[in-house]
């Protein structure tokens, strides 16, 4: 297959596109971040990088303290309008009908119309040529009931939840290719789970008669 080679950049996509929550006691604000990542997983460590001119960068270097709260298709919208506004000229919660909502740990607000709210406590700041990495430790995480079912497991697949993908924004859709380790999964357990798939689809299928 022929390629084009193109100069260095910052080519690796899809990346989600999160709506990160700041404030500082005085202000609170929005900014819509696609840079962002797992770096840890026991303790759960995350980061987002911000441009040092950013209005955000300031209120989160403060603070010390930041939300990601996951992006759907009905907040695509105010996804892009947070990530184009400047929260030095407006009130981004209030333009876009947003609920501050009081976090579980940390001091700024969390969206109330986003399905997850993963709350971060700062543990350092690495400082880049354009951006600031803030390297940050999950104190907690808040998920919509709706998107638990009858055994108390999470289905994000329901939620609508998007990436953005070399400037554009797009749907993730319920199509599953496959779950982690199908690729070496056993045939008894492939056959269970394609049986409990079945009966939990007829279970959904009965409640809503």
């Amino acid at each position: 297959m022929a390629k084009t080679v193109f100069k260095p950049g910052t080519m690796l996509n899809p990346v989600p596109a999160v709506m990160v929550s700041c404030g500082d006691g005085e202000v609170k604000n929005i900014i819509t971040i696609a840079w962002t990542g797992i770096i840890n997983s026991d303790p759960p460590i995350t980061y987002v990088s911000v441009r040092k001119s950013r209005f955000s960068h300031d209120i989160i270097e403060k603070s010390g303290e930041f939300v990601i709260n996951l992006t759907t298709e009905k907040l695509a919208f105010a996804a892009d309008y947070c990530g184009v506004k400047s929260g030095r000229d407006v009130d981004k919660f209030r333009e876009q009908r947003l609920t501050p909502s009081e976090s579980v740990v940390v001091g700024c607000p969390s969206i109330g119309e986003s399905p997850v709210n993963i709350e971060c406590r700062v543990m350092e700041k690495k400082e880049y040529q354009t951006h600031d990495m803030f390297i940050a430790e999950i104190v907690s995480v808040s998920v919509d009931e709706e998107l638990l079912d009858e055994n108390g497991r999470l289905m994000l697949e329901k939620a609508g939840l998007v990436a953005y993908n070399h400037g554009h924004y797009y749907a993730l859709k319920r199509q599953e290719i496959g779950r982690f380790g199908y690729s070496v999964m056993k045939k008894k357990t492939r056959k269970r789970i394609e049986a409990e798939k079945r009966k939990n689809s007829i279970r959904r299928g009965r409640r809503g008669r």
